[in-house]
């Protein structure tokens, strides 16, 4: 068994961390604080001048220095993004040891490539404008993102930053694994994409792979490998914005809270 001088030492070694957070993101990040005293909120005066544009300020801006920070953000809409990057820049500038953010979902993440000349490949333009978030006392900011579209899309992040990829698929493992018919489930992978996004997470599983079919006008999902009769099907997605594809397999789709994880990862 460990002796206290063990257990206080493995304490030390973890960080105190002032965590930041979108009004959108307040429910989240009061449950991530709720995993670990080591975690403080702080917050932010989110207001806006008659003319619509962000009139904010940062509490405790004093209190933070020489300390570690996080800032957890939502970039669910073009039009809450600006006034989230003027506090992602203003923290690092405000003499912490640290930096990080926390962006649960990169919204371009779809749009990493080119088809053809003329298209704008707006996962590039976010990872740019991210990339040139200040460098913090302890250097650049680390950059949490869970569940990326496209793992190379980490090459498009300037080395200002530190790209760290999370997934939530082990939370979603363990879930599975409490069901108690969990002998009788299958992953269902809409397309090749998300096969091969998830399948090496999840190869102790039965799988299916479905296609995704237009016929005009309606899209038809498929199964093209894989048979699910009998089995529990738990589709997994590499991104989910209408829930069309969701929809068509008809299949439940559980969201899982990432709290704990998010908690983890800002204690690295």
């Amino acid at each position: 068994m460990e002796d206290k001088r063990e257990i206080k030492a493995k304490k030390s070694q973890k960080k105190q961390v002032h965590l930041f957070y979108c009004v959108e993101c307040e429910e989240l990040a009061r449950k991530v604080a709720a995993q670990s005293d080591l975690i403080t909120l702080q917050s932010i005066n989110w207001r806006n001048f008659a003319d619509g544009w962000p009139n904010l300020y940062i509490n405790s801006a004093h209190d933070i220095r020489g300390q570690h920070v996080a800032f957890l953000a939502s970039f669910s809409s073009p039009g809450v993004i600006f006034e989230q990057i003027s506090v992602i820049y203003a923290l690092p500038r405000l003499f912490v040891a640290s930096f990080t953010l926390v962006l649960p979902f990169f919204p371009t993440g779809s749009f990493e490539r080119m088809e053809e000349e003329g298209d704008v490949a707006t996962a590039f333009t976010m990872a740019r404008i991210l990339s040139n978030i200040p460098t913090s006392r302890g250097g650049p900011t680390s950059l949490v993102i869970y569940d990326i579209h496209a793992l190379q899309e980490r090459f498009y992040f300037s080395d200002h930053v530190l790209p760290l990829f999370e997934t939530g698929i082990p939370l979603l493992k363990q879930r599975l694994h409490q069901l108690p018919d969990a002998n009788n489930i299958v992953i269902a992978f809409p397309d090749d994409g998300a096969w091969k996004r998830f399948h090496k997470m999840l190869d102790h599983f039965p799988t299916v792979v479905c296609a995704k079919v237009r016929e005009g006008d309606k899209r038809i999902v498929r199964i093209k490998e894989g048979n699910p009769a009998g089995c529990h099907v738990v589709i997994v997605d590499d991104l989910v914005q209408s829930g069309g594809t969701l929809i068509e397999c008809q299949a439940p789709f559980e969201v899982l809270s990432l709290a704990g994880s998010i908690a983890d990862a800002l204690q690295i």
